[in-house]
């Protein structure tokens, strides 16, 4: 990269592609959404070698991983279809990994899926759904 491309990258600042904004919009709302629930926010994009996890929560003595699927449209299927087996996996070995890093501490845990629907980039719904599914096999835990 020249000096001049250097520079200007410090104050021109490229736009992000809409699904990345999308799906930052829904974090937010989201995040909102559970702390007006009364949970505790713990962490935000939560990364190990394995996988990430968008939002982590405490919910009196549970720890509570959220994914987030944020949609502009409804029209095949629901957000929460997307957490599929696969990411069901991906979810239980970052979780597990987020576990160790805290020194595995004996507590509850569950996962939640969060569907963030937008109009016109701008939120209109937000669905809270507690402990969708339980860790993988063969991830268990406790």
């Amino acid at each position: 990269m020249s000096l001049v491309a250097r520079i200007k990258s410090l104050f021109v600042r490229e736009e992000k592609p809409e699904h990345l904004r999308h799906g930052e919009l829904g974090e937010r709302a989201a995040e909102k959404h559970l702390r007006g629930l009364g949970l505790k926010f713990l962490t935000r994009n939560f990364r190990s070698e394995r996988g990430e996890i968008d939002l982590v929560f405490r919910d009196e003595d549970c720890l509570v991983f959220i994914e987030v699927k944020t949609r502009s449209s409804e029209v095949w299927t629901r957000p929460a279809a997307a957490v599929d087996a696969r990411k069901r996996r991906l979810l239980s070995q970052t979780a597990l990994d987020y576990l160790r890093r805290i020194k595995n501490p004996e507590v509850k845990i569950r996962f939640d899926i969060v569907e963030v629907l937008l109009t016109d980039d701008a939120v209109r719904e937000v669905r809270h759904l507690p402990n969708t599914f339980t860790m993988s096999k063969p991830y268990r835990y406790g």
